[in-house]
């Protein structure tokens, strides 16, 4: 038996197992210290109704914590190919998160699962991957969508997911940075560098014959981009729709609620420094079923940013906003801004020890404007388990004003 095993370790370590197919162990192991502080402010939406004396003006929250992918996502995963001959080829991937604090995560392959075939005309893949829009958020961030430098961008658009749904069993923000049950189709790579990808989720609801209020859509994604690369310029666009919410109502209308994201990202690779860029466009729509009119409420982000390498390392600055437009332009009535906005300047620094292990330090502040007009989505921490007082009734309490975090942490990759 331990022969055995030592034979199946050797044989997955090797990276192929024939000629004709290959079997590959991957991983990324990142932990660090991290601090987080946020604040949160009081606030009085009509001049006539000051905050009582007794409440604070501010309060702040703290932690320290033992963090994991400061820079780059713990993980540890297995894929294979198969050549099948007349240039076909079979994929899998299985992928699952690693807490590294904890040593837990691995119960599952939550970050990808699929099954694909390959060929002259492109890739078929089926199973749980990133969303089409949320490539884009990964590849215009030098950062990479993790730790206290992640772009307000990706972070509006999965609290939105979580604040409105559809979520799943797997992540509540799901639909917006991973989908499951999905069917995709990718490019060939031999289009003379312009590449892309289709996407649909089954939303997986049961439905039955004769009964419509069972007629049920929630949990459906849809998505696609498409791009164009030459070595130094890389740029795509993407669009998305998830629906969030979708049931009939008693007078034999529904009520529906969807979740669209449209982006533009790219970088440019001058050698000595490499510009990354996104522009984002999300909208929260929503009928009620009773009425012609619903209501359009609109995310619109912006991310610009440089990286350049220094010596054995790479330094990041980031800057990175989201303008929340209130679709219910009377919800401060008569006092009152009834919009919201974040925005987060994010520095950083990654030492190369050598091509698979760095020592990394990030700092990142995040500014929010009006939080107490969309606090689940706009109040945006920079990670760990502090929250903002989010107090009142919209008229006078505490609301998310602004945080700071820092990650000093080391990465490997194997």
């Amino acid at each position: 038996m331990k022969k055995t095993a030592a034979a199946i370790a050797a044989l997955i370590a090797s990276g192929t197992a024939s000629a004709q197919s290959s079997l590959t162990l991957f991983g990324v192991v990142d932990a660090g210290v991290s601090h987080y502080s946020l604040k949160s402010s009081s606030y009085s939406r009509n001049p006539l109704r000051p905050p009582p004396l007794s409440m604070a003006t501010s309060v702040r929250t703290h932690q320290t914590a033992l963090s994991t992918s400061g820079t780059n996502a713990s993980r540890i995963g297995f894929r294979g190919t198969e050549d099948l001959g007349g240039g076909l080829a079979a994929h899998f991937w299985l992928e699952s998160p690693l807490n590294i604090d904890t040593g837990t995560g691995i119960s599952n392959f939550s970050r990808r699962s699929t099954v694909s075939l390959s060929g002259p005309f492109g890739e078929f893949r089926f199973g749980r991957d990133l969303t089409a829009t949320f490539l884009n958020d990964i590849g215009s961030d030098p950062f990479v969508t993790n730790g206290v430098g992640t772009n307000v961008v990706a972070l509006v658009g999965a609290y939105l997911a979580m604040a409105r749904g559809p979520g799943s069993t797997v992540s509540p923000m799901d639909n917006y940075v991973y989908t499951s049950n999905g069917i995709s189709y990718f490019l060939p790579p031999n289009l003379g560098g312009f590449y892309g990808n289709v996407q649909y989720a089954l939303h997986e609801n049961v439905r039955e014959s004769g009964a419509s209020a069972s007629r049920s859509s929630k949990g459906r994604y849809m998505g696609a981009r498409a791009g164009f690369s030459n070595g130094r310029l890389d740029v795509s666009a993407a669009w998305g729709e998830s629906v969030a919410a979708d049931k009939a109502t008693p007078t034999g209308g529904r009520a529906t609620e969807k979740l669209r994201t449209m982006n533009v990202g790219g970088t440019y690779d001058f050698s000595f420094m490499k510009l990354w860029a996104e522009l984002s466009r999300m909208e929260d729509r929503r009928t009620d079923g009773f009425t012609a009119s619903g209501q359009r409420d609109i995310y619109n982000g912006g991310l610009v940013a440089v990286s350049a390498p220094i010596g054995p390392g790479v330094i990041k600055l980031a800057y990175s906003r989201v303008k929340f437009e209130n679709g219910n332009r009377l919800a401060t009535a008569p006092f009152g801004d009834p919009d919201a906005s974040v925005s987060r300047l994010a520095l950083g620094y990654v030492h190369n020890l050598s091509k698979r292990t760095a020592l990394y330090a990030t700092v990142s502040k995040t500014q929010i404007r009006n939080g107490q007009n969309n606090p689940a989505v706009m109040g945006i921490r920079p990670g760990g388990s502090a929250s903002y007082i989010s107090t009142g009734d919209g008229q006078v309490g505490f609301a998310p004003r602004s945080a700071m975090g820092y990650d000093f942490g080391m990465r490997v990759v194997f």
